[in-house]
């Protein structure tokens, strides 16, 4: 009987230490068995690759301009700023099919992929679906657009209020009305999802009260938007945000 009374004490003993540790016991366990290192960033390549060791590391969550595009070179200065001469934190998780890993980096405990989100030198971007951090960069995203600036900056086109989204989801064609009483040049105005595919409006005025329909066939794809879940960014020729909207 003393024996049994010793074992369940023990066991109480091990169900209160684990309790009160749990939080050190998952620390534990998260930096034990994921793919986690502190590392010198070689070099920056643009505002989302950096250089780790000789190897190309694509950073998750988000997609900044190319070159050629507005921000882009704003985008790799602040990347620079963020992760040069320091040391820091890269949580790989997998390859693309550039074999380029792919991984989170943070400095401080600071996400410092969202960071470039909050600061609209990116749009956030989870081609393969939501993960652990989506709310996150959604949040960050949403801070952006509360600041109106970079990527954020609403447009100052009086069209701006004028173009609704009528359709728009996967497998779904994109379908944009023009609410007001006068016809809109959207001539220069493009639609982009939240990667690389993008459609610009050449020579093109959207009648009053009218809509214009777009097809993958129109952005020269096959599919636009992802059955994961995708985000529709509508600018302007200034390239200033019309739109965005997500499902």
């Amino acid at each position: 009987m003393k024996k049994t009374w010793n074992l369940i004490w023990l066991i109480l003993i091990i169900i209160i230490f684990i309790a009160v540790n749990y939080s050190s016991l998952d620390t534990f366990v998260t930096k034990t068995f994921s793919n986690e290192e502190y590392v010198v960033i070689d070099r920056v390549i643009d505002g989302d690759t950096v250089v780790v060791n000789g190897t190309s590391v694509r950073m998750l969550g988000i997609n900044t301009p190319e070159k050629g595009e507005k921000y882009y070179s704003d985008a790799k200065a602040y990347t620079e700023s963020l992760v040069m001469n320091k040391t820091i934190l890269i949580e790989r998780r997998g390859k693309d099919l550039y074999d380029r890993d792919l991984a989170y980096l943070f400095y401080n405990e600071e996400n410092i992929n969202s960071k470039l989100v909050e600061k609209g030198y990116a749009n956030y971007y989870f081609p393969e679906g939501e993960d652990n951090y989506y709310n996150f960069f959604v949040n960050s995203w949403e801070k952006c657009i509360a600041k109106n600036e970079n990527l954020c900056k609403k447009s100052s086109d009086k069209c701006a209020n004028c173009i609704l989204v009528k359709n728009f989801g996967y497998d779904e064609n994109l379908i944009l009305y023009n609410s007001c009483d006068f016809d809109c040049n959207i001539t220069g105005w493009n639609v982009k999802d939240e990667g690389r595919k993008r459609f610009v409006f050449d020579e093109f005025i959207l009648k009053r009260n009218s809509q214009v329909t777009l097809t993958p066939e129109d952005f020269g794809q096959k599919y636009v938007w992802t059955n994961t879940g995708d985000t529709m960014f509508l600018r302007d020729s200034k390239g200033e945000l019309v739109i965005w909207e997500e499902y």
